[in-house]
């Protein structure tokens, strides 16, 4: 799955989502571009996308939304 972030500037940006959103139940691992915008997420199971959301806004970034 992929999703659309907006106010990441640098790695340290990257990495704090990183860490946000792996910290949710279900998603493996997350892989985030501050050049693009977008963050690859790795699910084992059906994440709901409120968790995803409030992931990224509690760690300060703007959550846009799921790509496709």
């Amino acid at each position: 799955m992929k999703i659309t972030v907006k106010g990441m500037m640098c790695e340290h940006c990257e990495a704090h989502v990183k860490k946000a959103l792996e910290a949710i139940d279900g998603i493996e691992s997350a892989v985030a571009s501050h050049e693009q915008n977008l963050v690859t997420i790795t699910n084992s199971k059906d994440v709901d996308e409120t968790a995803i959301k409030a992931a990224v806004e509690e760690a300060g970034y703007e959550y846009v939304g799921i790509l496709g």
